[in-house]
């Protein structure tokens, strides 16, 4: 069985700013020291598919220069590759990617290419672990033309989402978008024991001859809300039902919380999965230093120097440098890009969290400089604050990447 996958790497993620102003969505550093990129291509290469198509569009440059510098195959082992697909003009269209379905079309040649069976779609700013060959063989065995992942969600979460219904066999005979939390939400229950609705995770199998058919002919932006709903009608498609740990971070309330979850005891979803590791770039830093700090439920990554008073429930990124009587409370820092070389220009902080700060509720992004003394937290700031140097956002005070917070400043 020949397998494509294509990553979308999505637009331009407004709802993330300002962890997107420089980046892709893809490219947002998670738990310390991974991208959002490395979790789909980590589960193709687990599942065994190793022809892996990554279409970018918006802020694509640090997307790119980690993907070429992380995913190296071997030219001599199995054969396998991860293109980057980027927009651009054509004699066939002079259009930017307009919508994930249009996205797939304006590169469907290239992925004819290699002539494959199936082609998986997946997202790439999602949080799971997936073996795709359970996909893959339930496709298989149910005759399915299109498969989608869905995931049981209660009655209080489905109603901002996109709701399938399904018969007895799996099949899909209507999809219903954001349909609330009224009547019309009453019939889209799933057959299951609990009461449970099954919301599209936006990962999609087709047989590749359907999908070039569905594709062909029409000016369809999107798969969730054109492709799939006329696929339903015609041919048939059927629910891949995934109970396991997802999450679609699409938000900052919703990345801080996924990364915080991170340091439960148990967690719903671990990095530490020996038989399906999540890969990223090797870096080859020092191990962390610890002078001094109480540390309780926090990952801590490789590289850092920490020398703070108290750390609580946080996720602390790589070559991160804390300085001595600071606290850092339910935040995400997520360190530097390199080490400093020399003492920055007077006046200017060193890079990281200098002495006796208090960093509450926050996520600072790369290459920050936060001085002596600063006090940052969310509170008495009204959400959609936006400023040069934080912004506020779903009760999370974010510090733009390269932001320099001055000593003593007070936000």
């Amino acid at each position: 069985m020949n397998i494509v996958a294509v990553i979308l790497g999505g637009g331009e993620g407004t709802r993330l700013n300002p962890l997107t102003r420089d980046r892709a969505k893809p490219a947002v550093p998670i738990a310390g020291k991974y991208r959002l990129v490395d979790i789909p291509i980590s589960n193709c290469l687990n599942g065994g598919i190793r022809k892996i198509y990554l279409l970018t569009q918006f802020n694509s440059v640090s997307l790119h220069h980690h993907v070429s510098s992380t995913f190296l195959f071997d030219p001599f082992g199995q054969r396998g590759f991860i293109r980057v697909l980027a927009a651009q003009q054509t004699p066939q269209s002079h259009a930017w990617y307009n919508g994930t379905a249009d996205a797939v079309r304006q590169t469907f040649g290239y992925l004819m290419d290699e002539k494959p069976d199936l082609i998986v779609i997946l997202s790439g700013d999602q949080l799971y672990r997936m073996d795709f060959n359970d996909l893959v063989e339930q496709h298989m065995a149910s005759g399915a033309e299109v498969t989608i992942a869905t995931k049981p969600v209660e009655r209080r979460e489905a109603g901002d989402l996109g709701i399938l219904q399904v018969d007895d066999a799996l099949q899909i005979n209507n999809f219903v978008e954001k349909p609330g939390d009224g009547p019309a939400l009453d019939p889209l229950r799933a057959p299951l024991a609990e009461e449970r609705y099954l919301a599209s995770m936006g990962i999609y199998c087709f047989n590749a001859e359907l999908l070039s058919k569905l594709l062909q002919g029409n000016e369809d932006k999107d798969f969730g809300r054109d492709i799939i709903p006329a696929a339903i009608q015609h041919h048939k498609v059927c629910s891949f039902i995934f109970d396991g740990y997802w999450r679609d971070i699409g938000t900052i309330g919703s990345f801080w919380e996924a990364n915080l979850s991170l340091t439960d005891p148990v967690p719903e979803f671990s990095f530490y999965d020996a038989e399906a590791p999540i890969y990223t770039r090797m870096r080859y830093l020092p191990p962390s230093k610890i002078n001094c700090c109480d540390l309780t439920r926090c990952l801590l990554a490789e590289g850092s120097i920490i020398s703070g008073h108290r750390i609580l429930h946080s996720v602390i990124g790589i070559r991160s440098v804390i300085g001595q009587g600071s606290v850092i409370e339910r935040s995400i820092i997520m360190g530097a890009d390199y080490y400093e070389a020399q003492r920055p220009m007077k006046g200017v902080p060193p890079l990281g969290v200098g002495r006796d700060c208090y960093i509450r509720n926050a996520i600072i992004d790369k290459n920050a400089r936060i001085g002596d003394g600063a006090y940052i937290t969310p509170e008495g700031k009204p959400d959609e604050t936006i400023t040069d140097s934080y912004a506020v956002r779903n009760g999370v005070i974010v510090i733009p990447k390269n932001t320099v917070i001055p000593p003593g400043t007070k936000l």
